[in-house]
């Protein structure tokens, strides 16, 4: 499956169920976008830091509440909100660990000329899935998703970079439109976290399909 179709798999699932999403998942992104512009102010050289630490803080809860969400519907199962919550809360401490190591690991490789850092970043895509979904460690996690990412490169990049490169961009133009007060600043980011989910939600249909069977890697 290319990535196109995974993009319009993906776009008909997240359309369908934003609603949901939504309540799932954006009340915890306006509270990481809030820790991260509040605490911005008190860490004097190091601010672009604020958004790393209130992401190692809130994304676990929200990214293992979404991954969960798409595998239950996907079973047929309708979870509330509070059940896949609490799943994910129980799940946090793995998966902050996952998200620190994949960071760093990500921030490493940008800084070699960015390129190894993109790469890295397309690498380590299944990383949460094993972790939430196959009760992996996070070491192991990181090894078995640049495992079954090998071949599916130029798939999962053009999938991520299809969704980010758009928002990234309508995010930098907004923001220049915008006042420096905080509440359109974060409902802004909120905004874009969330339509950023999207994302995960193709990127847990391609998991599927690796998992299930191999798929040929045609971007």
């Amino acid at each position: 499956m290319n990535a196109m179709t995974l993009l319009r798999d993906a776009w008909y699932f997240f359309h369908r169920h934003a609603a949901h999403l939504a309540l799932l998942c954006l009340p915890l992104i306006l509270l990481e976008r809030l820790a991260g512009n509040l605490l911005a102010p008190y860490l004097g050289d190091w601010q672009g830091s604020a958004d790393l630490l209130a992401g190692l803080l809130f994304y676990p809860l929200y990214g293992a509440a979404l991954i969960l969400y798409l595998d239950t519907r996907t079973r047929g199962l309708r979870p509330g909100s509070a059940a896949l919550l609490a799943m994910a809360l129980r799940l946090w401490p793995s998966l902050a660990l996952l998200t620190a190591l994949s960071t760093l690991l990500i921030m490493l490789g940008a800084s070699l000329f960015i390129l190894p850092g993109l790469w890295l970043m397309a690498r380590l895509a299944f990383a949460d899935f094993l972790v939430v979904l196959q009760g992996f460690t996070p070491l192991a996690a990181l090894g078995d998703s640049m495992a079954l990412t090998r071949g599916q490169f130029w798939r999962i990049f053009t999938v991520m970079m299809a969704v980010m490169l758009p928002l990234w961009g309508l995010e930098a133009f907004l923001s220049g439109l915008l006042s420096e007060d905080l509440a359109p600043r974060v409902l802004l980011e909120s905004l874009i976290g969330f339509a950023q989910l999207f994302v995960g939600v193709a990127l847990y249909r391609c998991f599927m399909l690796t998992v299930s069977g191999p798929i040929t890697d045609t971007p």
